[in-house]
């Protein structure tokens, strides 16, 4: 992907052109728009470049993931900011949204502070509602009960859920639940009994749409990207003509077409992450630091230029 860090430039681990490239996703989320059972993704940063008809469809709605609401460090000091960043794009957009899903880490460190932050900040959005499905951060202190509380009633179990939109089903799940450092995740047996018996009774011509936080394919199992058991949760949507599954927790886009479902990830609204396998993610922080600052000297130059002028 054109978006990823493809050299190293300075002889210091670090491309600094693909780490601005990979700057510009923060403060973005996607739009999804479904359009006879398919769904077409693209990126809130890019949507001005597109028609407002090629947003056409039978339903559009909008995926934010990764907003880490807490996290101040030098990969991104300022994550409210670039929350609300993506909040103005969505708000910018031709059509409001049916509705918003945000698929996990609203927050970094699970407290009451950040859930309040966010909560804040998407009083914003211009849209019916806003679905929540958590991440390993969201889950830290007493295992997911505030998250549930404020952001999963009317859930099942630990969060998992479903809903119907213009003949379109809808499955939030929880694969965060007692992850181990650098683990993969996992439904559990209580979650798959429940998602068999959610599908059950739907004809097989409705199309799905899955949304979970971590991946439910292998991205890259050695970071603990992918779900243990997502295989026995996806067997009971073969049946199923078109499956989509919608994911975050690794802050990059990817897609992936595996017979009759179709995997995509999502950006972060905070940070990026490095490609799988490609890179090592302890010099990550540093930097992305070292590319938040290129930007903000461009920024910082162009204002004096401005005021020169």
């Amino acid at each position: 992907m054109s978006d990823y860090i493809k050299e190293n430039l300075n002889k210091d681990g670090i491309d600094r052109r693909g780490f601005l490239k990979c700057m510009a996703w923060v403060g973005t989320g996607t739009l999804c728009v479904l359009k006879g059972g398919v769904l077409k993704s693209y990126a809130l940063s890019d949507v001005m470049q597109h028609k407002v008809g090629d947003f056409k469809g039978d339903l559009s709605f909008v995926q934010l993931s990764d907003s880490h609401i807490g996290f101040n460090k030098a990969a991104n000091p300022d994550v409210t900011a670039t929350l609300r960043e993506a909040i103005a794009k969505v708000n910018a957009l031709p059509t409001p949204p049916a509705f918003v899903l945000h698929t996990g880490d609203l927050t970094h460190l699970s407290k009451a502070s950040e859930f309040d932050t966010l909560a804040e900040s998407l009083k914003s959005l211009k849209t019916e509602r806003i679905f929540y499905v958590p991440g390993e951060h969201d889950v830290l202190e007493d295992n997911g009960g505030m998250f549930r509380e404020r952001f999963g009633k009317g859930s099942m179990g630990d969060g998992w859920h479903s809903f119907d939109r213009n003949g379109i089903h809808f499955i939030g799940l929880v694969n965060v639940m007692n992850l181990k450092p650098g683990g993969l995740g996992t439904l559990g047996h209580d979650q798959l009994e429940w998602i068999k018996k959610d599908v059950s009774g739907l004809k097989s011509s409705t199309p799905i749409v899955v949304y979970a936080h971590i991946p439910l394919w292998a991205v890259y199992p050695e970071w603990g990207w992918g779900t243990d058991d997502s295989e026995q949760a996806l067997s009971y949507m073969k049946r199923f003509g078109s499956v989509t599954v919608l994911n975050g927790h690794i802050h990059q886009t990817m897609q992936k077409v595996e017979g009759n479902v179709t995997f995509h990830t999502a950006c972060s609204t905070a940070f990026p992450q490095p490609q799988p396998g490609h890179s090592s993610r302890a010099w990550l922080s540093a930097a992305i630091g070292a590319a938040v600052r290129e930007l903000y000297a461009i920024a910082i130059s162009n204002s004096l230029v401005s005021t020169l002028e």
